[in-house]
This record gives C-alpha cells, structure tokens and sequence, in this order.
C-alpha cells in the first residue's frame, strides 16, 4: 500500500486511475467470490489480463469511430483457483465466437456500430491448460456459453503451430463454431513472420465467415514492436472471393513505464462487400492507448 502511494504521488494522474480500474475490479470480484464460499479474497485472489483501452479509428470517406474497451480476469479463491471471474466491454460478437484479437474488427481498422460494443460478465473454468469452459451474459442479459480447445505444436526450433477451436451456444446462432489457426516462424531473435486464419460458422446462418493475416513482426526490446500485415477477410456467399482486402503498418511501444502502451496504425485497403459493387480504395488511421493493470 506505501508503494502504491508513492508511486500515486509521484504520477498524480496515471497511477491513480490505474489504482481506480484495478480496485474497482477487485471489488466486483471479491462480491462474486463471496457467494461460493468465506475464504478472504486475499486468499489467492488476484486480477490477471486486465486491460483498458481507448482507440480512435478512422476509414477515408467515413466519420472517425472512438471506443472504448475494457477486460479482465480475475481467479476466485474460494473455487479453488479453478474458476475465474471474466468482465468487460468490447465488441460483443467478438466476445461471443471467440475471435483472435489480431483479426478484431478494431485492429483491421473496420468501424462498429454503437449496438456492437456492450458490457459482458461471466465464469470462466480452466479443467487444464488446453480445455476452458464459459458462461455468461452479453449485451444485458442475453446468455452465452463456449468451450475451447487449444493447442501448440513446436516444429522445430523456429517453428510452430498454434489451433483453436471453440464451440459456442447462444439464443439466435443456436451452435456455432470458430476454428483459429497460426503458423509462427522465427526468423531472428527479434524478427516472427506469422500466418494466422479464422473462421466462423453457426447454425443460424449456415455460412461462414472467415477472416486471414499475414505479416512480420520486428521487435526492438521494451515492447517497441513494429508491424507490416496484409489482411483479407470474407464471407461465403458473398459473391466476391473477399470482401475486404488491405495493408496495414502498425507501431506499438510504452508511453508511461510499462504499463501505459500507445500504438499507431496506418493502412490501405480494397472493400468490395458485394458482387454488385465495385471493388473500392481507401487509407485508414488509427491510434489508441492500453493500459494495464
């Protein structure tokens, strides 16, 4: 708690609304853990993966589009470190099929809808490693469950293949399902190439839904992380082989100590949603801060 005050006097405003975020996730957790149990929060209770973030993003011909996301997980001692608490605000398809944060709408510098992003809550049970289980509510109290399954295979030194598969249930897509896979290669210490697919199909719609990146990666130590990605993504039936196909040039580092991180996107991309339309151009801008606690 000293620490934590010092460290609030000498940075009077990001720390304390780091300090503020945080116990406010504590407190919310520390009501739910309650219900199962008297073991004290303190008891192994602990917030992990928290993050809040404000990004900014703008397609040419198309008014700037400002959200504001939030997540974390905290694990609930009186369940004996096999379940945890999930909350946040984000993008609640995405939140629902599981979609690999790499392929968001918000990092493909594609606008949402003010009905896209809601608050979600839920329990997360982590049988093991590659097995987790989830229910909850998105969007007030509309349910959801998944299940995923993940995997790595190291192929060698530099190489590696990571799959994902998530079941999911909710009341308008019945069952669903989102296949993620990746391919990683090492080029250096500090350089990854990586190829990474997803797709998405559900019982409502039949058709799926499909997304891909392939890009490098060029660290520079201190997460100072550059990035150059080619993006397509489509949707079966659509008429078109892709709907939207572009570049984009990513800059990622701390603003304050290691926690505060901003990031910088600029990009270039080709939309044709139809077989009736031609195929577009537009540049996009983004910029956002994360900050984690």
């Amino acid at each position: 708690m000293a620490a934590a005050a010092a460290d609030a006097r000498a940075d009077p405003v990001f720390e304390p609304a780091r300090q503020s975020v945080r116990s406010t996730t504590e407190w919310l957790a520390r009501g739910v853990d309650s219900w199962f149990g008297d073991k004290p929060f303190s008891d192994g209770g602990k917030v992990s993966d928290g993050r809040l973030s404000v990004f900014l993003l703008t397609r040419q011909h198309e008014t700037p589009d400002l959200s504001v996301r939030f997540n974390a997980r905290v694990w609930l001692p009186n369940l004996q470190d096999r379940a945890y608490l999930f909350l946040g605000r984000d993008d609640s398809r995405e939140t629902v099929t599981d979609q690999p944060d790499a392929l968001s709408r918000q990092q493909r510098l594609l606008k949402e809808n003010n009905a896209d992003t809601s608050f979600f809550a839920g329990l997360g049970f982590a049988l093991h490693d590659a097995l987790q289980f989830r229910i909850g509510f998105h969007g007030g109290l509309k349910p959801y469950a998944h299940a995923r399954y993940s995997h790595a295979w190291p192929l060698g030194a530099a190489d590696r293949v990571d799959f994902r598969e998530t079941l999911f249930w909710t009341p308008d897509d019945h069952i669903g399902s989102t296949t993620a896979m990746s391919y990683e290669h090492a080029w250096s210490s500090t350089l990854v190439l990586r190829w990474l697919n997803a797709a998405t199909i559900t019982q409502d719609s039949k058709k799926f839904e499909w997304s891909s990146s392939l890009g490098a990666y060029q660290s520079y130590g201190q997460q100072q992380l550059l990035s150059l990605e080619a993006l397509c993504s489509g949707l079966q039936g659509s008429g078109v082989p892709a709907t939207d196909i572009g570049l984009q040039l990513k800059w990622e580092q701390p603003v304050h100590k290691d926690w505060l991180l901003g990031e910088i996107l600029v990009g270039h991309f080709w939309p044709r949603p139809d077989a009736l339309t031609a195929r577009s151009r537009a540049w996009a801008l983004g910029a956002g801060i994360k900050m984690k606690f």
